[in-house]
């Protein structure tokens, strides 16, 4: 009961993502049973001419009855062109919607939603994941109707012909469906196991890669490679084991499919030889073999793609299941604004509470330096006023003399200008990466906050604001793009500045120079608050609190 269960879950989340994807799953369904009426008609018509050839019949002019079966195969390739066109262009399409729509939902679910996953994992959900899905809602599912067309159409066809051949070739289903249950069954776990595992080597390939700089300095490059090396062996066992189960599982379909043809054609032969069959009707009876038989290849085939596609459902849907940020209309305070913390309790674990009843008050147009040991909560209280974090005790909220108090949410984020600690930079132009801080940001504006970051060195690069850089600001030194990373905060409306050790890329005679533009620019303007080891930070703040 609890299996049938899942399984409607599943059907019930793949008709959802179906949608946008039902015009290709109809074109290619309605493709399908085309395709099968042609074959229908190509044995017809090859009867009949093998029938008119050995004057077993003289219904029709042999030369009609020749163009019609050209007529029928030219019809058999345009379809199969046709079907390979839409596969390609609407595929693709298919493809990068859902894609899109779970990459959508992750950027609006809840910060902590995804931390479960490795990266690497996740990529490979949003990639062979929805691959398989997409595949199988387009491609897999009208082959199928077009499969159980094909076998129903043949059945009759053979039966108006020789009812107990048919009924003798159809006898295999049972027996088909009750191996297939455990075929299913056994096929769905070893499955589950390679994904997994082809999450695993996608995420050591992935981190590698990302930090090749240390593994050099520590001397480890060798130590991944044999990591990646292992994973990559246990990949190999695994599939080594599908492989060796699905052949030996289609090694016996096909010793019964191979009985049934062989019982076939010396029925035929037999009947031929008494001078009860024509030519005509024993090629066709052959060919009618052949697609009763065929759909239960096919169907052999299938089988490990909706296991696939199963699997690749459920992986996708504990994506979709991470809980969503509150969405609506930005709370936005258009004057100085303060934050107050009351009795703010947070534990990421049980019974460790990183914060036990925290109060604090940084007014308007205040600066506060928060001074603390590694692991004392200064990043948890970052992240609780971010809203990437709810307290589990206590309040947080945004107040102003104008407009008063409000509860902080994912909604007054955009009161917040975040200069996070490190190398936060995208791959592109420096004009690129500014302009997440401010898309309707024009030049002036820009050159504004360069300057105030103490960035004004990009006027002497030599494509200025058009100056490329790779991936965490490959090309830039980390001082560099941690000024440019303070501008693009600067291009943000928010009345709080929030600076997580914004300045520990930089040397002291920067630092300085930055901190006291900063403070300049900050006149009747912003309140800032400071995580921060640097004595001089502390020298430009109005209040210091010390976790």
């Amino acid at each position: 009961m609890k299996v049938n269960r899942e399984k409607m879950k599943i059907a019930r989340w793949l008709w959802r993502s179906s949608k946008g994807l039902r015009l290709q799953t109809i074109i290619n369904a309605v493709m399908g049973v085309v395709s099968v009426g042609l074959d229908f008609a190509f044995i017809l018509a090859t009867k009949q001419v093998i029938d008119l050839a050995t004057g077993h019949s003289a219904d029709a002019p042999f030369r009609l009855a020749a163009i019609l079966l050209v007529v029928i195969m030219c019809g058999q390739i345009l379809l199969g062109f046709s079907r390979r066109w839409v596969a390609a262009i609407l595929g693709v399409r298919s493809q990068n919607l859902m894609q899109l729509r779970l990459f959508r939902n992750l950027m609006q679910s809840e910060w902590n939603g995804i931390e479960q996953w490795h990266s690497g994992d996740v990529l490979n959900r949003l990639e062979r994941d929805v691959n398989d899905v997409t595949n199988t809602i387009t491609e897999t599912i009208p082959s199928l109707l077009g499969v159980l067309v094909r076998l129903v159409g043949a059945f009759f066809f053979l039966y108006s012909m020789d009812a107990r051949l048919a009924c003798i070739m159809v006898c295999i289903a049972p027996v088909f469906i009750a191996l297939s249950k455990i075929y299913v069954k056994k096929m769905r776990a070893i499955t589950r196991e390679i994904r997994t595992t082809d999450s695993q080597i996608q995420s050591v390939l992935q981190e590698s890669v990302q930090h090749r700089v240390v593994l050099k300095t520590l001397e480890r490059c060798g130590t991944m490679v044999e990591r990646l090396d292992s994973v990559q062996h246990t990949l190999r066992r695994q599939i080594r084991w599908r492989t060796l189960f699905s052949s030996t599982s289609g090694m016996l379909l096909n010793i019964g499919f191979g009985t049934g043809y062989l019982v076939t054609f010396l029925w035929g032969a037999n009947r031929l030889h008494e001078g009860t069959l024509t030519y005509g009707m024993m090629i066709a009876f052959i060919q009618l073999v052949g697609q009763i038989q065929g759909p239960f290849r096919e169907l052999t085939r299938y089988i490990p793609i909706l296991v696939g596609c199963l699997t690749a459902s459920e992986r996708l849907m504990e994506l979709e299941q991470t809980p969503l940020e509150e969405t609506g209309e930005p709370v936005f305070l258009r004057h100085s604004t303060g934050i107050r913390l009351t009795d703010v309790s947070y534990a990421y674990t049980q019974g460790k509470e990183v914060l036990h009843h925290f109060s604090c008050d940084c007014p308007p147009n205040s600066t506060t330096a928060i001074l603390g040991e590694t692991g004392a909560g200064k990043t948890t209280l970052v992240r609780l006023i971010l809203a990437l974090l709810r307290p589990q005790e206590g309040t947080i909220e945004l107040y102003s003399q104008e407009e008063g108090n409000v509860p902080v949410s994912p909604l007054t984020r955009c009161n917040m200008v975040y200069v996070p600690q490190g190398n936060t930079l995208f791959s592109g132009t420096i004009r690129d990466n500014l302009l997440l801080g401010n898309p309707e940001a024009d030049e002036e504006e820009m050159w504004a906050a360069l300057k105030t970051s103490c960035a004004d060195f990009v006027a002497q690069l030599p494509n200025g604001l058009d100056t490329r850089c790779g991936e965490l600001g490959t090309g830039l030194s980390e001082g560099q793009a941690q000024r440019i990373a303070i501008a693009r905060a600067l291009l943000r409306k928010g009345n709080i500045l929030l600076l997580d050790e914004a300045t520990s890329a930089l040397d002291p005679a920067t630092e300085q120079r930055l901190l006291e533009q900063l403070n300049l620019n900050n006149s009747g303007g912003r309140t800032v608050i400071c995580i921060t080891h640097r004595p001089a930070v502390v020298d430009y703040c109005t209040q210091v609190i010390r976790f």
